[in-house]
């Protein structure tokens, strides 16, 4: 039986409508996708994805960023990424106007910060890439629980104290990463517990007693980790230092760029940019040291010893008081920038590595400058490098390919060529055709 025309049409368009209808019906339940860019910037890296699959529980991103729609949104796309692959990620975007205390209380700055949490912990990121976020999950995933002493009773800087000079900001934050802090006496143990990861030393005022010396040197011996933190003029920790192949320099440090960043008091040491090793790999802030011992190392020592932090070309260690007008005494003992104040040491010992940092600033911990930039993230990545918590995934920055298009001069020659000369006169000619042709009619 034949349709008519008009009734076939019909049919055919139903047909059409129905099978449409369906089609958008089943994306509504079912999604794909297909990354065609040359980088792959849209999907994540393996790396990234086997992170994810080791997270049972669900993970809350909050971002504390000022209403910049460009960056929030940036963050949305990556974010975005991940949910696509674990969808309990919730994302929060709060400006850090509307909650001062609470900014303050998690130590977030006029620029703003991520907090990461899951399973109780957290972790707090001043800049977001994929990688970035990818090693903070890693972290984040590591359940187990950790000990640090802090050595006590010769007046060092408490690990859980409220005073200005003391730890306890910086104690809470190591609390946040299942991290634990207790403080060690040898004055009544005479022995550093066995369950600690991680020894810590901050600038003690009186000297140490010679059977101490010599426990710390037994436990250096075992190829324990040891965190220490001094001073100028410091030399109560002079004993282990030279065991250690380290020496203070005399005066304190002074860095004459601290004015470029607003900072009147030449005592304050910034650092922006950072030596190539694991604790710095991929941090970008800067870091304030208030009152700073240089150091050198002795290349006799049995450790490797790699520098960690170095002062700008226009420092040097003053060994005057440092008030009012200053200057550097070239024919004295002082000596110019840019100098070591920092030093990662390694050494092999029963095939397990043992870490110790020294640090010539006691203070860039304490609870009145930790907040201070990325002093906080600096001491944390410290002491996760000390624990051998430092499992870092190293995902390549995705670069757009093909971005910049280069011309050799011969072909700049003739596209200009091309478009000042010949196109506006086959313009012209095909306009004057055109109205000869007209003329004709």
């Amino acid at each position: 039986m034949k349709l008519p025309p008009r009734l076939k049409n019909s049919l055919l368009t139903l047909v059409l409508v129905g099978l449409l209808g369906g089609l958008a019906a089943l994306t509504q339940r079912f999604s794909a996708q297909i990354d065609i860019t040359g980088n792959a910037s849209n999907t994540l890296s393996d790396a990234s994805e086997k992170v994810l699959s080791n997270l049972p529980d669900k993970v809350q991103i909050t971002a504390y960023l000022k209403k910049d729609a460009i960056i929030r949104r940036q963050i949305e796309q990556l974010i975005a990424l991940y949910q696509d692959h674990k969808a309990d990620i919730t994302l929060t975007f709060i400006d850090p106007a509307s909650i001062p205390e609470k900014t303050r209380e998690l130590n977030i700055g006029s620029d703003g910060g991520i907090i990461i949490e899951y399973q109780g912990r957290m972790e707090r990121l001043i800049f977001i890439d994929e990688a970035t976020l990818t090693n903070a999950l890693l972290q984040l995933a590591n359940a187990n629980e950790r000990w640090v002493s802090f050595l006590a009773g010769h007046g060092e800087r408490v690990a859980n104290g409220i005073a200005n000079f003391d730890f306890g900001t910086f104690g809470k934050a190591l609390d946040q990463h299942k991290i634990k802090a207790q403080s060690l006496n040898l004055g009544t143990v005479q022995a550093i517990p066995d369950n600690s990861n991680l020894l810590v030393i901050s600038a003690p005022a009186v000297p140490l007693m010679a059977g101490e010396i010599t426990l710390l040197k037994q436990y250096i011996d075992k190829g324990c980790n040891l965190f220490i933190l001094t001073d100028p003029n410091n030399a109560h920790l002079a004993p282990l230092l030279d065991y250690l192949g380290i020496r203070v320099l005399a005066g304190t440090l002074v860095d004459g760029q601290s004015k470029l960043y607003g900072i009147d008091d030449p005592s304050f040491v910034l650092a922006s940019e950072y030596s190539k090793h694991p604790i710095t790999k991929g941090f970008q802030t800067i870091t304030v040291y208030p009152v700073t011992a240089a150091l050198d190392s002795d290349l006799t020592s049995p450790f490797k010893a790699e520098v960690l932090l170095s002062s700008a070309k226009q420092s040097w260690t003053e060994t005057s008081p440092v008030s009012g007008k200053i200057r550097f005494d070239a024919g004295g003992v002082e000596r110019a920038g840019p100098l070591n104040f920092a030093y990662a040491l390694t050494r092999k010992v029963n095939d397990i590595e043992q870490r110790i940092v020294v640090i010539g600033d006691g203070d860039f911990l304490s609870n009145t400058y930790i907040g201070n930039v990325g002093n906080l993230d600096m001491g944390l990545r410290m002491v996760n490098w000390l624990i051998h918590d430092d499992k870092f995934i190293d995902i390549p920055a995705k670069t757009t390919p093909d971005s910049k298009l280069q011309l050799s001069n011969t072909t700049i020659a003739v596209l200009s060529s091309g478009f000042l000369i010949v196109l506006p006169v086959l313009l012209l000619g095909m306009g004057f055709w055109v109205w000869r042709r007209r003329n004709r009619r």
